[in-house]
């Protein structure tokens, strides 16, 4: 039998969205097939420190604090490599310490900024390690929400009107209601999980909404409100074998889909799979779009595109998300096990899939001659 891969799961982060990180990170841990690979755990506590988790340890913390997290980890660019740190020294020391287990894939499961954004990928592809998702361009437009809307809008993707506003400009709020009209929503450019995402229904609200948005980020859109049906796809692949899942669909009985409803309150939303009384053609209609968008914006690996289903049968698309939750009753494995994919082979399938895009791109020549 062929030796294990070696996959370091790579979870936490200085974003609001760690512990929902932490969360996707067990599950996965939990599922995959340890026949095949050999599971190390990589945690990035909130203030930026990567350590070696136990596997006791990983289970039983919430969230990623400090030095008691494990054992501190240093990166060698360009060598492929993790190695131990010795915390309190200034340098690497001269005596012997163990070395990382050789690293075959990354699965970062690392939400929102300097997870999914880019800057991970970057990180990674300078260490030359293969990684479950996207790569840097892919990740930071799908992050972006502003130059996803401008990537779609330009390739004659329908997205809601919106207006952006940047932290040092004065907005004028009368002009910004007078365009898109209530009920508006709000949200910072860089964040998931709807963290900071308002809906306003009058200019004091509007106010209050901005305000909060920019807590979290220097830019902030400004979006009309769509009526239709929350809509969610999921595609897995790389650019030349990507494919769409079947329709999902988020039903509120009131309010929206922000961050209680997803993960404090799960019950103020139903989530339906396979969506229900949406004919043939919308459903094949979803699903073009999203993989239409998926190779807009470059993306690989996987992607769950979120969208409204307007009266006509319009699709509105929302945005990408480029490393969606992952938990077993996740949205985007829950849409590929209806599809006929368990959660465990979905894994396997977007590890190999890392590897083959990591060969892929390595074959590239980078020299001139």
């Amino acid at each position: 039998m062929p030796d294990k891969l070696t996959v370091a799961i790579l979870c936490g982060g200085v974003s609001p969205e760690h512990e929902v990180s932490m969360n996707s990170a067990r599950n996965i841990y939990t599922a995959i097939n340890k026949e095949k690979y050999r599971v190390e755990v990589i945690g990035v506590a909130r203030n930026g420190q990567w350590f070696h988790l136990s596997e006791a340890d990983f289970f039983k913390m919430k969230s990623i604090e400090g030095s008691e997290a494990g054992r501190l980890l240093a990166l060698a660019p360009g060598a492929g490599q993790v190695i131990f740190y010795q915390p309190g020294d200034t340098q690497f020391p001269n005596s012997p310490i163990p070395q990382f287990p050789k690293i075959d894939v990354v699965f970062p499961i690392i939400h929102g900024p300097f997870g999914e954004d880019g800057t991970l990928q970057g990180l990674l592809s300078l260490l030359g390690l293969p990684f479950v998702g996207p790569g840097v361009l892919g990740s930071s437009a799908g992050m972006d929400k502003d130059v996803t809307k401008r990537l779609l809008r330009d390739a004659g993707i329908f997205v809601a009107p919106w207006v952006t506003i940047f932290k040092h400009e004065q907005p004028d709020f009368p002009a910004i209601a007078g365009k898109l009209g209530f009920p508006i929503f709000v949200k910072p450019a860089n964040m998931g999980s709807s963290v900071g995402i308002s809906k306003a229904e009058n200019e004091r609200e509007l106010r209050d909404a901005v305000a909060l948005a920019f807590k979290y980020d220097t830019k902030v859109l400004v979006e009309q409100g769509i009526k239709g049906r929350e809509i969610e796809t999921a595609v897995l692949g790389n650019m030349e074998n990507a494919q769409a899942s079947g329709v999902g669909e988020i039903v509120m009985e009131k309010g929206f889909y922000d961050y209680e409803s997803k993960y404090l309150s799960p019950d103020a939303a139903k989530v339906v799979i396979p969506a229900r009384d949406i004919s043939a053609r919308a459903v094949e209609n979803i699903r073009a779009t999203a993989l239409k968008a998926y190779h807009v914006l470059g993306l690989e690996g996987l992607s769950r595109l979120d969208a409204f289903l307007v009266d006509d049968d319009t699709v509105c698309v929302n945005e990408p998300n480029t490393l969606p939750g992952f938990t077993n009753i996740s949205m985007y494995p829950k849409l590929w096990e209806q599809a006929g994919i368990a959660y465990p082979d979905l894994i396997d399938r977007l590890l190999t899939l890392a590897i083959e895009r990591h060969k892929r791109d390595g074959a590239l020549q980078r020299t001139r001659f």
